[in-house]
């Protein structure tokens, strides 16, 4: 899909990118307070869920909108197709974000552990798209 149009969204306030700033801050530091204690399945569901409030937040500032789509993966296809070149890196950022929103079905419904590594490479991840999205903030 190339055009925003062809996702389900909701209109918001631009004012209002702050709400998914503040939540994807709380999941991020949750993200590393779960580390301490090698709750290495939280670590990756905070993660996961920081990179769609920041990508919330993003969309709400920059387009007033905000993705209400079922799938998640979908929401960075809105990223790119709404945001286009107003941001720097946007299609590099989108790529890390999709690598951590895939873990997802792993962490929360597969029949495996998520492990010490699995953890470590995504908060990797995360800190980057983090770092990256707060500059756009």
């Amino acid at each position: 899909m190339s055009s925003a149009r062809h996702y389900k969204t909701r209109p918001a306030g631009k004012s209002e990118y702050g709400v998914y700033c503040n939540k994807a801050k709380e999941f991020y530091q949750t993200m590393y307070q779960a580390e301490k204690v090698e709750n290495w399945n939280a670590v990756g569901l905070n993660g996961v869920h920081a990179i769609i409030s920041l990508i919330d937040a993003i969309l709400v500032k920059y387009s007033g909108i905000r993705s209400s789509e079922d799938n998640h993966m979908a929401v960075i296809d809105l990223l790119t197709s709404s945001i286009g070149n107003r941001i720097t890196d946007v299609v590099k950022k989108s790529q890390t974000a999709k690598r951590v929103i895939a873990k997802k079905n792993v962490i929360a419904y597969e029949n495996r552990e998520f492990l010490k590594s699995d953890a470590l490479d995504m908060i990797k991840q995360v800190e980057r798209f983090y770092r990256w999205a707060m500059d756009q903030l």
